[in-house]
């Protein structure tokens, strides 16, 4: 079936690997790709699909309405896979404005356009929304965030992505337009911006600088590998149920110290250095305002409707995360100049 689908933010982290797997398995769809290419937004993350036949790239930022209408009329679209998003905490706590505009004006230009769009085909129209763990609020030591668990939103951030959930179940009620969201729990793996505890971790030992760690390293965290999220993601958007939301995790919980800690035992083995030599670097810093305890997903939904599991272990994904990123210090040292340098200087005020 030839399909047109819109995938934004796909030069990004989650994008990136949704846009390769989409490329590749699907030759008769044609792949768009628009992304701002703002500081998260790498193209070097997609090398060798310039040419694929069926893939384009637009840079277009989601905020600028008569953009996304332009992008809608020269497509057609019958399908958007909508990943663009400013989805870092601190960021958002120190530059609210920003997602507000990206996650919710931005989110409300797709839903419109798409609205107002007519493809002319016999397929399967769908607007599909990837959201995060982090609307449900903050958890205590016990229970799981289900589909049903009610919205309690704790930063601008996950603030801003709660409205852009309530936007889409909105239009979808409203208008009648088919939609389906998930929310994630946290995805590591290649390319993912060294803002993220993971490649900061691995960044920071290479270089021998402090690892920052918020309070006292306790707060929970379920962690899954970014593959298993691109293929639940191709699963939700093919075979999903419209009108229902996926919780998608990787029931796979670890306080952040316990995380860094096993982060420093596998690079000082993969460094040949001494063991525990890594872990003289941690270093405690002023807690996140308002920093959640517990996130913790329960995606038996998404395992019993659509028979999707991870494919991996975290001892598997970390060992190829950590391999990737040591193959490609090009990649990071790319990554980790200019603007990066000096907002990790304003973040944790050190060099």
């Amino acid at each position: 079936m030839r399909r047109t689908i819109l995938i934004t933010g796909g030069a990004g982290f989650i994008g990136s690997h949704v846009v390769r797997r989409m490329v590749s398995k699907y030759p008769d769809y044609t792949i768009v790709n628009a992304d701002k290419l703002t500081y998260a937004g790498n193209l070097g993350n997609l090398t060798g699909l310039e040419k694929a036949p069926n893939y384009q790239f637009r840079r277009v930022d989601i905020v600028d309405k008569e953009s996304v209408n332009a992008l809608f009329r020269e497509f057609g679209f019958d399908g958007v896979i909508h990943l663009a998003a400013e989805s870092h905490v601190d960021r958002s706590i120190t530059s609210p404005d920003e997602f507000i505009y990206t996650n919710i004006v931005g989110t409300v230009n797709l839903l419109t356009a798409f609205r107002n769009t007519d493809p002319g085909r016999n397929v399967r129209r769908l607007f599909y929304h990837i959201s995060t763990d982090e609307v449900y609020g903050s958890l205590e030591h016990s229970g799981y965030f289900t589909e049903q668990t009610a919205y309690d939103p704790r930063s601008p951030y996950s603030a801003s992505k709660a409205s852009s959930d309530h936007m889409v179940r909105a239009f979808g009620n409203t208008y009648g337009l088919p939609w389906v969201i998930s929310n994630c729990s946290n995805n590591y793996g290649p390319n993912q911006f060294p803002e993220k505890l993971i490649p900061l971790t691995i960044n920071n030992i290479k270089t021998g600088r402090p690892i920052p760690v918020y309070g006292k390293g306790e707060n929970i965290r379920d962690w899954l590998y970014v593959e298993d999220h691109a293929s639940a993601i191709d699963l939700i958007f093919h075979e999903g149920r419209p009108g229902e939301t996926y919780n998608v995790g990787g029931d796979n919980e670890w306080k952040n110290i316990d995380l860094v800690r096993l982060m420093c035992h596998i690079m000082d083995e993969k460094l040949g250095k001494a063991v525990g030599s890594s872990e003289k670097l941690i270093t405690y810093v002023t807690d996140r305002a308002g920093h959640d305890l517990r996130y913790a997903i329960d995606s038996s939904k998404l395992q019993k409707e659509l028979g999707w599991k991870p494919s991996v272990t975290f001892e598997q994904g970390l060992a190829m995360t950590v391999d990737w990123y040591l193959a490609n210090e090009k990649w990071l040292e790319t990554i980790i100049s200019g603007a990066y340098s000096k907002y990790y200087e304003e973040m944790y005020g050190q060099r």
